[in-house]
């Protein structure tokens, strides 16, 4: 037993978990090319109902089969018998959104060569519960999965808390884009089981752990190393991963707790209408209309990274290229190609249409997440096309291209995107102005208020009490968050101060922006304090000192900027009847005013007239 289970990890922080080889090494398997292009990860839906697998799932699933046949072709190669035979399976599980989705990609699985034995498809309720008759079926499939070379796949939706215990699972590919951050976690606590635990790998994995985490180089082999295949949705999710602390991998959770660890369910104060606060959210402007409405070519600019004959030599390669990606140390490993068919026009007026479907529906969307932050798209898609159009053949390359000679069109495909992108871009910008273009008086205004949201969920360790909010607890951040629980602890002490939130982007995603990156394309910012006082309502960003000045936290300021003046400009009713001011907060700023119990009032003031200086201009 005591190679089999060598160790009880409680408490062990991930990287640390991961240099002792006491769980499975993370490696994120990420897309090389069309890296910004907008891709739909999302099932397919006619009349709000699930009709087939997007582009991105297809793409998704192909990638995580072809990290499982490169791991069963070395598994076969590292350990087989004299008669070529091993008895190592890797396994892949696939978490689906939901029950209409997992037979569909079960049909896409067989389609792609697997037979039924080879894919196995456990369904849960909304609760994440399968019926007993059908479970005490399903456990005795599941009980050998390990030791047995069928099923490959497995395919669920939300089947990890039934007590699914399997050791093999060594890619997931996690389809379920709107899935809360903590089912995705208990997925991966679930993949990081270890599979190699006899004693005669033990050198062959610390070998690897030298070699990719110490030396950042290609390890030798890849046991135990669990590939997740990158889904957008959780970028941010991946980032933080190492910074959160490991579930108790070893013990077979049967129940929530045991799975969750400290995480804490939080509710409303019992006098929570004391410190509610809400977001002005902008549904209707005035004259529903764009100002300066016409869209032409003068404000786009051409391509000028490559010149078009450069351009036409970057057509060497097949399918998409991925790379593996180790979470800890981001050492890049492995590259594999996959079949897609993204972006692969029969036509240049498809290719226009895909332009026209990214651009619209990427702030459409971003509309709808976010309750409309813009008014209703008002660009005649039709005239949109035309400029488009018009922009490619005249101005784009700086010359007269034609897209149907000699297939030239295919160049606007380019593997790494960079034309394509550069389009979107150009357009996006052009119409982010002309949306923001309005004028906000007599507008309507929806308030939102942080106490629709009733429950969160965090962790208790990283969570501390604060008076003067709506909820019992607020958090902070695991890694490096000592700023803001600081922040959190001085304003609550303020008698100054009336009320405050700690905005989360993931319950509170109404209170958010759009703004434009530093390379040009839409992305939403959530701030991270909203604060009260007498006569001010403080939008608050803290950021280290060697953050203050990058470049994508100056695009949000002035997005942020822009918002605050129109959301000033409306009537004293819609903006809880103070002056509201966005403060973007540097950490030796605060603790210098700190120490010397300055207000949070003066502290903010304090912190505009600083930026207005380095700035060499007055933010308002």
């Amino acid at each position: 037993m005591k190679h089999y289970f060598p160790h009880t990890i409680v408490n062990f922080d991930l990287k640390t978990a991961i240099r002792g080889g006491y769980v499975k090494t993370i490696a994120i398997d990420k897309r090389k090319e069309f890296t910004n292009i907008e891709i739909d990860y999302s099932a397919k839906k006619e009349n709000n109902k699930v009709v087939a697998l997007s582009d991105g799932q297809i793409l998704m699933l192909r990638a995580g089969l072809g990290r499982l046949k490169i791991l069963e072709e070395q598994f076969v190669k590292f350990t087989k018998d004299k008669n070529g035979v091993s008895d190592k399976y890797p396994k892949m599980l696939v978490m689906c959104e939901n029950t209409e989705v997992s037979p569909l990609v079960v049909d896409f699985l067989k389609q792609e060569g697997l037979q039924d034995g080879e894919v196995i498809r456990i369904d849960s309720n909304k609760k994440g519960e399968i019926p007993e008759d059908e479970w005490r079926i399903l456990k005795q499939k599941l009980f050998n999965i390990d030791k047995s070379k069928n099923p490959k796949v497995i395919v669920s939706v939300l089947m990890l808390r039934e007590g699914f215990d399997v050791n093999n699972v060594c890619v997931i590919v996690p389809l379920r884009a709107s899935s809360a951050p903590i089912l995705l976690e208990q997925t991966i606590g679930r993949g990081l089981r270890l599979m190699w635990r006899e004693p005669e790998f033990a050198e062959f994995k610390k070998e690897n752990i030298r070699r990719l985490l110490y030396e950042k180089r290609e390890p030798n082999s890849f046991i135990d190393l669990l590939s997740i295949v990158e889904h957008p949705a959780f970028l941010k999710f991946y980032e933080d991963l190492d910074n959160d602390i490991l579930p108790e991998l070893e013990k077979d959770p049967k129940d929530r707790e045991d799975v969750l660890g400290d995480i804490i369910k939080v509710g409303l104060k019992a006098d929570y209408k004391k410190y509610d606060l809400y977001w002005p959210v902008i549904i209707k402007e005035s004259e529903e209309s764009l100002v300066g409405g016409e869209f032409g070519l003068e404000k786009l600019a051409p391509f000028t990274i490559y010149s078009l004959d450069d351009l036409k030599k970057f057509f060497n390669k097949k399918g998409e290229q991925f790379v593996a990606e180790e979470l800890t140390v981001k050492t890049r490993f492995g590259e594999y190609s996959v079949d897609a068919a993204l972006f692969k026009s029969e036509s240049y007026n498809e290719y226009l249409e895909k332009i026209l479907n990214i651009v619209v529906n990427r702030m459409a969307r971003i509309s709808a997440r976010k309750t409309k932050l813009f008014p209703a798209m008002q660009i005649n898609n039709l005239a949109l096309v035309k400029v488009v159009d018009l922009f490619i053949k005249t101005k784009l390359f700086g010359q007269s291209f034609d897209p149907m000679v000699d297939n030239n069109w295919k160049v606007l495909l380019m593997k790494n995107g960079v034309v394509t992108e550069h389009i979107i871009k150009e357009i996006g910008k052009v119409i982010f102005e002309m949306q923001n273009n309005v004028d906000v008086e007599d507008a309507k205004i929806e308030k939102k208020y942080f106490s629709d949201v009733s429950e969160l969920r965090m962790r208790e360790n990283y969570s501390i009490e604060i008076l003067k909010t709506i909820y019992e607890r607020l958090r902070y951040p695991s890694n490096k968050g000592g700023f803001e629980k600081d922040f959190m602890e001085y304003a609550d002490n303020d008698s100054k101060v009336e009320a405050m939130m700690k905005v989360d982007e993931y319950y509170h995603n109404f209170a958010s922006l759009t703004y434009v990156r530093n390379d040009g394309f839409l992305s939403l910012y959530s701030p991270d304090f909203v604060v009260k006082t007498a006569d001010k309502v403080y939008v608050i960003e803290i950021k280290s000192d060697k953050d203050l000045n990058d470049p994508n936290v100056k695009q949000k300021q002035l997005a942020t900027l822009d918002w605050i003046k129109r959301v000033n400009k409306l009537n004293t009713e819609n903006r809880m009847n103070r002056e509201w001011q966005y403060i973007l907060l540097g950490e030796t700023h605060f603790y210098g005013l700190r120490d010397n119990r300055v207000s949070i009032d003066e502290i903010c003031q304090l912190a505009k007239v600083t930026l207005a200086n380095a700035e060499g201009k007055l933010f308002v």
